[in-house]
């Protein structure tokens, strides 16, 4: 099973040396030069040798010399050779890490948001980044070790084989052994990589939320035990890596064992056939060549096998990675929205979590007009802000279907549909960079005129060019330089800039304080102008100006009309606001 599983991850992993297989062509056969230039050495001592015992007048000084020079020549080829491996060949290893890291990269950009609710990002970032350098030597080494081994092994036997059969079936039947006690080691090895693998995932988590997550830890005096929960990690960490040299310690030891089992097997059993006569002293001096060669290739195969599970394991990583299947993509004949009006419509929509049996919506019926001002309100839980994230498909509704001008979100192309609604929320995420590029992110490319003006209708601008350097000016790890009422107008004018047809204002104001909440307020409502407008609100003051309020519950749209006719009827709305 483990074989299969082997093959079936070298064969997704192959078709990324397509681009390169020139690269990867001229890097075999300068490794064929090396092996040739290596193998020559024993050819020439034999000669030597044989010449020097049987007949030292043909051994002169210029045919000494002829032989060296010859060798100085495959040396400098070999030389030549290497280079090109070393050099290219990593490149060429390196650019197949990079495709495979662009490759995961675009396709995480395609998961839904549940699979990020049930992922950490840390995990994420390791297998990205750190389970893709082996990758690099993988892919360099794999295919130029195994051919190099592979000519050194057949050019050792059948050149061994003709010096002496019995000794070289001697030598042969111990590799086996060797290969089966190294395949033991293999796979504990493997399984410590990938404990090891995940487990740097679990520690990048920890820091990512240690650091991100730092003003709230002093704050609590808590730096002790933000720096035990590291340690147990990180100890955990330890163990993992002390288990995986255990295995690898195993693994060195006992190819070197049977290197030392081949060399004295050669020697013994060599000795024992020149006293009967069955092989000369300079058949067996390269002989010992050979064999040195032939063990240092056997040898560079069994301890490969540690980098090649390195490679594995990050390729498998990446392929787990590769087959989640996206579960919310455009259909083949899916369509693109034009002249958007924003009519939108709930029929019997349901709703619910992955497996969760639950729903967090049941039959919800709305109809929202092109231009209307809605106000969602309800206890928390209530699924306002699910109902939210259905619109633009962020999720896909498990029943019902939701229409925009009449047409079936599920039927319009995703890029076309999440580019005519605008999101504002109230934990704002602000880019690493500075206030210009974190406009700009609404429509990438616009000009400064027109981000400006963003910025102007938003009511940011006049506090932009307070900043020390205006529009230039660095907002930190995500915006830790701005204050949340600055974010919020940022995030604003972001929305401003992609101009949609559908804006969905989810507790837009909930987190500032009175003087921000009024400015920001403003701000919105410039917004809303002329745009189907749908608010999530905890404070019911900032909804008295919606065209419809619809409260929703866990038991689905509770009530439904404008603010006033709600509280005079004296139901949920009118509970909520007096409390």
């Amino acid at each position: 099973m483990a074989g299969k599983k082997t093959t079936g991850l070298i064969k997704r992993f192959a078709p990324y040396y397509k681009p390169y297989v020139g690269t990867m062509a001229a890097d075999l056969f300068c490794a064929a030069l090396t092996t040739v230039c290596e193998l020559v050495l024993p050819l020439i001592v034999r000669y030597i040798t044989n010449l020097g015992i049987y007949d030292i007048a043909r051994l002169t000084v210029p045919l000494v010399l002829m032989l060296g020079g010859l060798y100085i020549v495959l040396r400098i080829i070999d030389s030549a050779a290497n280079f090109y491996m070393a050099s290219v060949g990593h490149v060429m290893g390196t650019k197949i890490e990079t495709d495979m890291r662009r490759d995961m990269f675009d396709h995480l950009q395609k998961l839904p948001f549940s699979y990020y609710d049930n992922v950490r990002v840390g995990q994420i970032m390791s297998r990205i980044t750190s389970d893709l350098f082996d990758v690099t030597e993988f892919a360099h080494h794999c295919p130029e070790e195994f051919f190099i081994a592979g000519i050194k092994i057949i050019v050792s036997f059948t050149v061994l084989s003709f010096i002496n059969l019995p000794l070289t079936l001697i030598i042969f039947a111990i590799i086996p052994f060797m290969i089966v006690c190294a395949s033991y080691f293999n796979k504990k090895m493997k399984s410590a990589f990938r404990e090891s693998r995940v487990q740097i995932g679990e520690l990048n988590s920890q820091v990512e939320d240690s650091l991100l997550g730092v003003r709230v830890v002093k704050s609590f005096a808590n730096e002790n035990l933000e720096i035990e929960k590291f340690g147990q990690g990180n100890r955990k960490f330890l163990s993992i890596k002390r288990k995986m040299y255990k295995y690898m310690a195993g693994f060195q030891t006992t190819t070197r064992m049977y290197d030392g089992i081949m060399y004295i097997a050669v020697v013994i059993a060599g000795s024992i056939f020149m006293i009967y006569g069955q092989i000369n002293p300079a058949d067996l001096m390269s002989y010992l060549l050979y064999v040195t060669a032939l063990i240092n290739s056997v040898r560079k195969i069994v301890e490969f096998g540690e980098q090649f599970q390195r490679g594995m394991t990050g390729i498998e990583r990446f392929i787990e990675i590769m087959d989640i299947n996206p579960d919310i993509t455009d259909k083949e004949d899916a369509v693109e929205l034009e002249n958007v009006k924003g009519h939108i419509s709930l029929k019997n929509v349901g709703f619910k979590y992955g497996n969760k049996k639950e729903y967090v919506l049941n039959d919800i019926n709305l109809e929202i007009a092109s231009g209307e001002n809605v106000a969602l309100v309800g206890p928390s839980g209530g699924g306002k802000t699910t109902l939210c994230s259905l619109i633009p498909r962020f999720y896909d509704v498990t029943n019902g279907e939701i229409l925009v001008d009449g047409i079936n979100v599920k039927d319009i192309k995703l890029a076309s549909l999440r580019g005519n609604i605008g999101v504002v929320q109230q934990d704002v995420y602000m880019f690493a960079g500075n206030v210009y590029e974190n406009i700009e992110y609404g429509r990438p490319g616009a000009s400064k005129e027109e981000i400006v003006d963003a910025a102007k209708k938003a009511g940011a601008h006049d506090f932009i060019m307070s900043l020390p350097d205006g529009y230039n000016t660095n907002v930190g790890e995500r915006g830790v330089q701005l204050s949340g009422g600055q974010k919020q107008r940022i995030s604003i004018a972001r929305v401003f800039l992609k101009n949609p047809a559908i804006i969905i204002l989810d507790e837009a104001t909930s987190a500032l304080d009175n003087e921000s909440e009024r400015l920001v307020q403003s701000s919105l409502e410039e917004l809303s102008k002329g745009r189907t407008t749908i608010t999530i609100a905890h404070r019911l003051s900032t909804v008295k100006n919606a065209t419809k309020v619809v409260v929703l519950t866990y038991d689905g749209i509770a009530e439904t009309g404008t603010f006033d006719e709600l509280l005079n009827k004296k139901g949920i709305l009118y509970n909520l606001y007096n409390s």
